[in-house]
């Protein structure tokens, strides 16, 4: 999926939404394997693709302390 992103190809349900509620071109990219759900935050930039964070997806939310990461590295990586 990260290839997927990183040739340009829009991701959208069941791989992928929008978050805004961490930041402009934030997404959730949903991952399964045999027994767990995975959830790869990630923004996309003109010359990349940001992970933000990388957890794994446990209840029907995402957690507050995983959104208040994420914005917390797109300020510093946006400070540099």
């Amino acid at each position: 999926m990260l290839r997927r992103l990183q040739e340009g190809e829009v991701l959208g349900m069941p791989f992928s939404r929008p978050m805004p509620e961490i930041g402009r071109r934030c997404h959730e990219l949903r991952v399964v394997d045999r027994q767990r759900s995975w959830r790869l935050m990630y923004r996309i930039d003109n010359d990349a693709i940001l992970i933000l964070d990388v957890f794994q997806k446990k209840s029907a939310q995402t957690p507050l302390s995983v959104i208040n990461n994420c914005k917390s590295r797109i300020t510093r990586y946006d400070a540099i």
